[in-house]
């Protein structure tokens, strides 16, 4: 289960998680009814093939109208209202309902286990005394602990420490099969080793994976540092925030009056200022 934001900033980070799912749940204020990143995410949803199951929230609110919002659910995305599941995160009402659709609606991954190792990369994160994390789908083979592997963007290889999936924290388990999503740790210590969207195999005959498509940046904003000696900090502290949100785009630029900086491409203004929020309290920057 991956929860993702809702706002349409964020839509890259959906479009990743969605390549490590088989199915979503689509939620619908049943208050508000659909908006605008409602659609946006369905689209994405539609095009990577999932199955779709809408779920209608906050019907604990006085103004919920279910029948209204389970109409536009029809008339905007083609699902049958009668799909609609009313839900109250608040009280708890229809989560068994969603449990039970989970189970029954979202098929099982398809993968082969015999085939050469394909795993894709979807996301990572520093850890300060493992290196790089990587969160990976195995698509097809079989990862374990001690085997080397590639990253095929760059050609360079590293030997896997340790492997296991999220349960919903760290579980080791020593090996990945074909099908499923865990963490992969293999002494990356420079956060640009990991590129989102790589593909990690065994053999150079390896056909990569299609990956991510490119974000386009909409909000652009200039980063320097109080002090010249703290470029460095800064630049480090950056290469480690962007490793978790590839959506970021960095270009080095130099100020007559600022001195060095970066210059930075948001997907909107929200992204932009939890980027900053996220840049001063994890990374005291």
């Amino acid at each position: 289960l991956i929860d993702t934001p809702g706002h349409v900033d964020f839509s890259y980070e959906v479009s990743r998680s969605l390549s490590a799912c088989e199915g979503v749940l689509l939620l619908v204020d049943a208050a508000q009814g659909i908006q605008a990143q409602t659609m946006a995410n369905y689209l994405l949803a539609t095009k990577a093939g999932l199955t779709i199951i809408p779920v209608l929230n906050k019907i604990d609110l006085p103004g919920a109208d279910v029948a209204r919002v389970s109409a536009q659910v029809e008339a905007s995305f083609g699902i049958d209202a009668s799909e609609c599941i009313a839900v109250s995160g608040k009280t708890g009402e229809g989560c068994d309902q969603v449990l039970r659709s989970i189970v029954d609606r979202i098929p099982p991954p398809t993968a082969d286990r015999g085939a050469p190792l394909q795993c894709l990369l979807f996301d990572t994160w520093f850890d300060a005394f493992r290196g790089v994390v990587c969160l990976v789908r195995v698509v097809s083979g079989t990862l374990r602990s001690g085997d080397r592997v590639m990253m095929k963007s760059t050609g360079t290889s590293y030997e896997v420490q340790s492997a296991g999936v999220m349960h919903p924290e760290p579980v080791m388990t020593g090996v990945l099969y074909a099908g499923q999503v865990g963490f992969v740790i293999a002494n990356m210590k420079n956060p640009r080793e990991a590129r989102v969207g790589d593909t990690m195999c065994t053999s150079e005959e390896t056909e990569a994976l299609p990956g991510f498509e490119p974000p386009m940046p909409m909000v652009f904003s200039g980063v320097y540092p109080m002090d010249s000696s703290e470029y460095e900090a800064l630049d480090k502290a950056m290469g480690k925030l962007t490793l978790n949100d590839a959506s970021v785009s960095l270009t080095r630029e130099t100020s007559h009056a600022l001195g060095m900086g970066f210059r930075c491409g948001f997907l909107g203004l929200l992204h932009m200022d939890v980027f900053r929020q996220r840049l001063e309290t994890e990374h005291e920057a």
